[in-house]
């Protein structure tokens, strides 16, 4: 029998063997609720924070800024509607492009249908725009700008830093950056500090952990709206017992990331083949 090739990685990714190990005490042994403070609780307890400073360090990131999540879509969900809701009496004007995900696309259609006003940018035939052009549209009542890091059709990685930049300027003014990261994660060095973005989404299935897990960067001092309320998880901001056995997944997958980029890049760096072209 022929078996195909997968080459499909912008879609999902395999499960990395290191991850699949991580997990699997959570899957036979570690049943316990991390919430809970007897015996039972303490290492599932343990493996969260341990994820939570995995994906912090991939991130370059405090681990108190993570907040982990069903997956992109949710981080998307839980940026925007987060910041669109909670800064309601700051203004109703959201910037985006033309170039998004269908999960932060189909977010500023329903916000549209709230009163919130979308402007959404161009892109050329690259699929690239001028940081500029965000300089153009922000308004007095501009509370939020996305842009995707890396396109998830074509491989554009866009100028986030250069687009953070122009954001921080109307930053005092209330305007917050955020970028869905999850094509870029693991294939390219995604720091927040060096973007300079406020919020960040990663899924877990784009860089070799399970499907139905991801985080979402939240820079220390910005408030969101909860996304969802209850025993007070994830410092209050997602209620719900903690998915321990992909969260622990996760957090694996982002400190091979880590650990295997660089190695990665320096194999790139010594190949005599152009790829400049290359999505």
């Amino acid at each position: 029998m022929i078996h195909p090739i997968y080459l499909d990685y912008n879609g999902t990714t395999p499960h990395d063997p290191e991850v699949v190990e991580a997990m699997m005490p959570f899957l036979q042994t570690e049943f316990g609720n991390p919430s809970r403070s007897h015996w039972y609780g303490i290492k599932p307890k343990q493996a969260v924070a341990a994820a939570r400073r995995q994906v912090a360090g991939l991130l370059g990131c405090s681990p108190e800024e993570i907040i982990f999540t069903s997956g992109g879509t949710e981080a998307n969900n839980h940026a925007i509607f987060g910041v669109t809701r909670g800064r309601k009496a700051k203004g109703g004007h959201i910037i985006t492009t033309a170039f998004e995900h269908l999960a932060v696309l189909e977010i500023y259609r329903y916000l549209e249908n709230e009163g919130i006003e979308t402007t959404c940018l161009p892109v050329d035939n690259q699929g690239m725009f001028g940081p500029a052009a965000v300089a153009d549209a922000i308004r007095p009542d501009t509370i939020l700008v996305t842009v995707m890091h890396a396109n998830n059709e074509v491989g554009t990685i866009q100028p986030i830093a250069d687009v953070a930049d122009v954001a921080a300027v109307a930053r005092q003014h209330g305007v917050l950056m955020h970028t869905d990261a999850a094509q870029s994660t693991g294939k390219v060095d995604v720091d927040v500090r060096g973007l300079g973005v406020d919020l960040l989404s990663i899924a877990g299935h784009k860089i070799y952990a399970p499907k139905g897990v991801g985080a979402l960067y939240v820079r220390k001092g910005v408030q969101l709206d909860k996304f969802c309320h209850g025993a007070g998880q994830e410092n209050g901001w997602r209620a719900g017992t903690e998915n321990v056995i992909e969260i622990a997944g996760l957090g694996k997958a982002c400190e091979v990331a880590s650990r295997d980029l660089k190695k990665i890049w320096r194999i790139c760096n010594k190949c005599a083949i152009d790829c400049s072209g290359v999505s």
